[in-house]
């Protein structure tokens, strides 16, 4: 069973939990406000070449944490690293056992409470263009849940040798001919070609923070729309800023995170290659890079998780708890859809009959 802080108001005996945009814990009974202890320690990046040596488990094969409830002695099994006691409600936040997870180096606290969400939803649904008007009521009538959603951050320096094509315009004057009035014209255009040239060399690039998912629970694609994110306000990992909210534990190991990691820093290092080779146009045929100083940290990072229900499907919509940020599903009126297109077709009409009876 893990240890789990008992949360217990200093005003009420009731529980607190984290107040978003705050470094306090709120009673949301009585009011009572209890400031969380300073983490007396910066966030530090880890040195992946230690990372085979760590005492660790894989994610796959770690048990469900068994918590004990502080509030009501209720037992709960969950593979969450925080969550609500099922029966009282309390929070509960699982502690780390050394020899299993990686523990969480950092943590983003969310500051969009439940009605700012509930603002950016409202904002989020007036903006949706062609859908049904009871959209607009989702911002009354979701359920929302706030969750911790584990990050793996990268940092490398690189040295990438390339080889590749600069390619250089010019243009060449053809003649063409065309027909006028039934007579032959002969006319002159410039048509442009490409001249390549062979290019090689070497270029260099520091990366911070590249940020990849450690969860598999939601997709991919989608937290990656909730980006940018404020990393540089991360603050040390402290068990409380989770108290009252859901966390996930990570279930993508680093060694992952790192392949996906490298992956997105190709991306910018190809577009380095480019600049490099200058021209006109270019191809990189190869790219052999080199890493060094790698290093790593798991963060976990706020969003509002809101689902609802229109004509019988489920939708889901994500919330950066940060900057406010809305992605997900909605629906479609396929009357507005129509009337749309019925306007677009009675516009470009109106034009041709305009254009046929002009003098």
């Amino acid at each position: 069973m893990t240890d789990t802080p008992s949360y217990g108001c200093g005003g009420c005996g009731a529980r607190v939990q984290y107040a978003p945009g705050t470094t306090v814990l709120h009673c949301p009974y009585c009011g009572h406000r209890q400031q969380i202890a300073a983490a007396g320690r910066e966030v530090r990046e880890h040195a992946y070449a230690q990372l085979a040596t760590l005492p660790r488990k894989p994610a796959a094969s770690v048990g469900a944490y068994v918590f004990g409830c502080p509030g009501c002695g209720a037992r709960t099994e969950s593979d969450a690293l925080a969550q609500r006691c099922q029966f009282c409600a309390a929070p509960l936040v699982a502690q780390h056992a050394a020899g299993e997870l990686i523990a969480p180096e950092a943590v983003l606290p969310f500051t969009v409470d439940r009605s700012g969400v509930r603002t950016a939803l409202s904002t989020w649904c007036r903006s949706r263009w062609f859908a049904p008007n009871s959209l607009k009521k989702v911002s009354e009538a979701e359920t929302l849940r706030g969750t911790y959603l584990p990050h793996w951050t990268f940092d490398a320096r690189t040295v990438s040798d390339y080889q590749g094509q600069r390619g250089e315009h010019y243009y060449v004057a053809e003649t063409y001919t065309v027909t006028v009035n039934g007579k032959a014209e002969v006319r002159t255009r410039q048509v442009r070609h490409t001249r390549w040239h062979p290019a090689n060399g070497t270029v260099r690039r520091d990366f911070d923070d590249v940020l990849v998912p450690a969860t598999t629970h939601l997709p991919a694609d989608q937290l990656d729309q909730l980006a940018p994110w404020p990393l540089t306000e991360a603050v040390a990992y402290d068990g409380d800023y989770l108290a009252g909210y859901h966390a996930l534990r990570y279930d993508t190991e680093p060694e992952a995170g790192l392949a996906t990691a490298k992956t997105r820093m190709a991306q910018a290092i190809e577009q380095d290659c480019r600049s490099d080779i200058g021209g006109d146009e270019q191809r990189v045929s190869a790219v052999d890079t080199s890493y060094s100083d790698v290093t790593y940290k798991l963060l976990l990072l706020p969003v509002w998780i809101a689902a609802y229900l229109h004509h019988g499907r489920s939708y889901q919509v994500l919330v950066n708890a940060r900057t406010g940020e809305v992605i997900g599903d909605r629906p479609y009126s396929r009357a507005k859809i129509a009337f749309a297109v019925l306007a677009a077709l009675a516009l470009v009409a109106a034009v041709v009959v305009a254009f046929v009876l002009a003098p």
